[in-house]
């Protein structure tokens, strides 16, 4: 029973739960990057290239064998998920940039300044005088 109880309050423990959202908000966020990228911005770079679909950009290894598809190095492919990473990249470093700014002016409010010994002694003066009225 013991073992149970220590999993439970591993997996219902705060951060493992964000992570977990960070987790499924991150798998969605790639996916719309990805088609960012497959969709808009490569055929734009083909485009601009010649009409080039640059996914199916590929440097053919060897002879070719009837029957047998012949050896590519498929690397339109690579520059695709290159360019994926990047934006994903640059997506997160403005994102934590964002997040240490909102942190730090959080860190940054400015503390109430304290009475000096003249409001201190003022407001005894004040509550005093209040109890002596209230007599």
């Amino acid at each position: 029973m013991k073992f149970f109880e220590e999993f439970k309050s591993f997996v219902m423990r705060g951060n493992l739960i964000d992570m977990a959202v960070g987790v499924i908000i991150g798998g969605a966020f790639g996916k719309i990057v990805t088609s960012l990228v497959n969709d808009v911005i490569m055929p734009i770079f083909g485009i601009i290239l010649g009409n080039i679909d640059i996914s199916s950009l590929e440097y053919k290894i060897g002879t070719p064998v009837e029957g047998v598809e012949q050896a590519a190095i498929r690397y339109g492919m690579f520059l695709q998920d290159v360019i994926n990473f990047l934006i994903i990249a640059f997506c997160i470093f403005i994102f934590i940039k964002i997040m240490n700014k909102l942190h730090k002016k959080k860190e940054e409010a400015p503390a109430p300044p304290k009475p000096s010994n003249e409001e201190i002694l003022l407001t005894e003066i004040r509550d005093a005088l209040n109890n002596i009225a209230k007599k």
